[in-house]
């Protein structure tokens, strides 16, 4: 985490420079020695901060298609992330983004993305990530009556037609199974699990609450298979995405790195995502 650093040294600046009998600037509001309060802060609009995210937005990090209202994992973080750095609920704005074009390089029509974004190094060439706010993991969803419903391996995974989102570490997931025939690859999760519906595919690899959430709400008649393990034995971690070099970079991390020390962000993962459960790794 780079913020803990950041507002480190930040603090011992800000001790140095001010006089003994005068009281500084709260040490948590800076990061580089730049206060992360509302009304310093480079947004797209001042007074505002602008959250971007794809359309649909799925559930569970997302309710109802409306990231505005608040409801869902993401949505949630959204707007806590907001409160740390003095925005209140009005003053969050949301635009859509598609999932690819958020992380390309260019000018962004959003200060900060959350579409369940994993850190990669490929995707840190092109766009910055705040500070972790999930850990997450793959999973293998197939339907309860179709060929691969008796798999246990990832060996017996292999043998079996994958899908998976374009772009996505799901699918990056897929391609390190190996599988014996090519990865089919679809615009959205919606195609995707079209496409397994209709025989298309035997196996949808989905990030695990995606997959949950699928399986007990929108494809009640699949169901998981197991985990499939990260890169290198690594778990996967989401971030907030934003423009490369952003000086709003360090605030959006220093906003997370807060709420996790107050306890917000597990109070946030258990209202949403907890209760849907867990699932195998598959080995």
């Amino acid at each position: 985490m780079r913020a803990p650093l950041l507002i480190a040294a930040a603090a011992l600046l800000a001790a140095a420079c001010a006089p003994a009998d005068e009281a500084g600037p709260p040490s948590q509001t800076l990061v580089n020695g730049l206060p992360c309060t509302k009304d310093k802060l480079a947004t797209l609009t001042a007074g505002k901060i602008t959250f971007g995210t794809d359309q649909p937005a799925y559930a569970p990090w997302f309710v109802d298609d409306d990231p505005s209202n608040g409801k869902g994992f993401e949505s949630a973080i959204a707007y806590a992330v907001a409160g740390e750095l003095g925005y209140a609920k009005e003053e969050v704005v949301w635009t859509r983004v598609p999932f690819n074009a958020a992380i390309q390089p260019g000018k962004k029509t959003y200060d900060a993305d959350i579409n369940q974004f994993s850190m990669t190094e490929e995707r840190r060439q092109a766009v910055d990530f705040s500070a972790s706010y999930y850990e997450v993991a793959q999973a293998a969803v197939t339907l309860k009556t179709g060929k691969a419903a008796g798999v246990k391996t990832l060996a017996d995974l292999a043998q079996y037609k994958i899908g998976a989102q374009v772009g996505t570490t799901s699918f990056d997931a897929a391609t390190r199974i190996v599988p014996s025939q090519q990865v089919a690859v679809y615009n959205t999760n919606d195609d995707a699990k079209a496409a397994l519906t209709a025989g298309q595919i035997d196996v949808l690899l989905l990030d695990l609450p995606t997959a949950l959430y699928v399986t007990s709400a929108e494809l009640t008649d699949a169901a998981i298979l197991g985990q499939v393990p990260g890169g290198q034995g690594r778990r996967e971690h989401f971030g907030i995405v934003l423009d490369k070099n952003s000086p709003l970079t360090g605030c959006v991390s220093m906003a997370l790195d807060t709420l996790r020390g107050k306890g917000k962000l597990k109070e946030i993962e258990q209202q949403w995502l907890a209760a849907q459960g867990t699932a195998p790794e598959l080995k």
